[in-house]
């Protein structure tokens, strides 16, 4: 038997060891969700409420709900954001949106529009923030407005890294895993990208996008976002991650300059995360099925198209829209 002072110690040694055990797991950081939950499958998306096959090819896929100004104005955006992503939450899967109203967008192309200005932009930008908060969702921001930069087709490009950094700054800052779109692999010269990324505020996000709404392969892909890691690491950007759009890629060998609801396009690798080092998956950020514009048979951009869900799926056309 141990004299009565050794067993006092004895218990004070292990009251003072699970203590600091119990403490050790409350310090501990949770795992962030989005790592293992999988993808949100929204069944309001377009491609859910079509003819059964389209449903079951396309709609019952994870798809980026796209927030444009046209049809979320800053005076309803928070909401539709809201409404969204409590849907998923619910469903306790992530939810996937694509920014898409930077002024000048598309620079006077088939998806032109956007905001006015700057001041109508950050506003907007902070009702979408308002939506997101705390809802841990994964964000695609501005597709193709930092390869636009620059270009003599944009009116409005004067100003754009400074908004693509404050929509950075406050959307990572509610908690969402912002990606900047970089735009594709055969969307050339990219020599400064990395820089216009540092300078639009990739520091703040997760990381970027690439080969939204294009048809690049993914091994072009990774390559491609491999040289934009090296070139931010120079720039003393570290750290960050990208994702893959794989929509509409199943084809390997892509017709260069045929962009446009193209004929030989095919459905890409289904979406999934992996967070394989910098490499954090692939999405199906472009609903397939739905227009690029005005050009093979299709009707305004973003519209659903049978026929256009018909070449994506290898089936026979079905003539009409």
């Amino acid at each position: 038997m141990l004299p009565r002072l050794s067993r006092a110690l004895v218990l004070l040694l292990v009251v003072v060891l699970t203590t600091a055990g119990l403490t050790g797991t409350a310090a501990a950081k949770p795992k962030d969700p989005r790592t293992t939950q999988g993808l949100f499958v929204d069944p309001l998306m377009p491609a859910a409420n079509q003819d059964a096959v389209y449903a079951r090819s396309i709609g019952r896929t994870p798809q980026a709900l796209w927030i444009i100004p046209e049809a979320y104005p800053t005076g309803q955006v928070a909401r539709v954001v809201r409404a969204y992503t409590s849907r998923a939450v619910k469903a306790k899967k992530t939810p996937m949106l694509t920014i898409y109203g930077i002024p000048d967008r598309d620079c006077g192309m088939y998806s032109s529009g956007g905001l006015p200005g700057a001041k109508q932009y950050k506003q907007w930008i902070k009702q979408i923030g308002r939506g997101l908060k705390a809802q841990r969702a994964l964000v695609v921001l501005e597709p193709d407005a930092i390869p636009f930069y620059g270009d003599s087709r944009c009116q409005n490009a004067g100003g754009r890294l400074g908004l693509l950094r404050y929509a950075s700054r406050l959307l990572s800052k509610v908690g969402a895993w912002v990606y900047l779109d970089a735009g594709h692999s055969d969307w050339r010269p990219y020599d400064n990208r990395a820089a216009l990324l540092k300078k639009a505020g990739i520091a703040y996000d997760r990381g970027f996008s690439t080969n939204v709404s294009n048809f690049r392969s993914t091994a072009d892909e990774k390559a491609y976002a491999g040289e934009l890691l090296r070139g931010l690491r120079k720039l003393g950007v570290k750290g960050r991650h990208f994702v893959i759009d794989t929509s509409r890629n199943g084809n390997p060998n892509p017709v260069n300059g045929d962009v446009i609801n193209p004929t030989w396009a095919r459905l890409g690798a289904k979406p999934r995360l992996v967070f394989q080092g910098p490499f954090d998956g692939t999405l199906w950020v472009k609903h397939p099925g739905e227009s690029d514009g005005y050009a093979n048979g299709g009707p305004a951009s973003g519209q659903w198209c049978d026929l256009l869900a018909d070449r994506l799926l290898g089936r026979a056309e079905s003539g009409s829209c």
